[in-house]
């Protein structure tokens, strides 16, 4: 089976940090692996609302972008969320995106988590000091995502950039990003 990378551009800027580190990351991907990138601001979806307990819980099947969004996280072996830290965890943007994931479980036949489970989640993140601690939120939260969907975890690349192009002298975080998706999938359960 060929993979496919999608890689869930969070930021709010253009040609930011982190992505400048998903796109080394990405630059040493072999060939023939399918990449797809996604900026998530250029796909806006309605705030997410939760009807779990009115009803029958059921959600109706995802339309426009939330149907573009459902599609290409199916369609995904990878799903890479390239978020820089926003207050400690995820931007806005990426946070309804998983939100949304919460309505997809519970679409009649679309079988979302266990369509899920077995892909690999991924993290890429710029942050503004160098204490890398800040950024345990932001991994916490993608990997009990990925435990609960039972999805294996892939890891979290850190590197550090605050102004734009900022993260280029993190010379470290440059040289992780060219083996990072060489690393063992690691399954992990919640």
């Amino acid at each position: 089976m060929t993979r496919k990378f999608v890689f869930l551009l969070a930021s709010t800027r253009l040609d930011g940090n982190t992505e400048t580190l998903a796109r080394q990351a990405a630059a040493a991907l072999p060939d023939g692996v399918e990449q797809e990138w996604i900026r998530l601001k250029d796909l806006p979806i309605p705030a997410f609302e939760d009807r779990r307990h009115d009803g029958a819980g059921i959600y109706p099947e995802p339309e426009g972008n939330a149907r573009l969004l459902l599609d290409s996280t199916l369609s995904a072996t990878d799903l890479v969320f390239a978020a820089p830290l926003y207050w400690y965890s995820l931007p806005a943007t990426a946070q309804l995106y998983l939100d949304h994931w919460s309505g997809w479980m519970r679409v009649p036949d679309l079988d979302f988590k266990p369509r899920m489970a077995g892909k690999t989640l991924w993290s890429i993140t710029s942050l503004a000091t160098e204490d890398i601690s800040v950024a345990d939120p932001l991994i916490g939260t993608l990997r009990h995502t990925a435990g609960y969907m039972g999805m294996h975890w892939g890891g979290s690349l850190l590197g550090r950039g605050n102004a734009p192009c900022t993260v280029r002298g993190d010379t470290e975080a440059l040289r992780s990003a060219d083996t990072f998706f060489l690393n063992d999938r690691e399954p992990l359960t919640v």
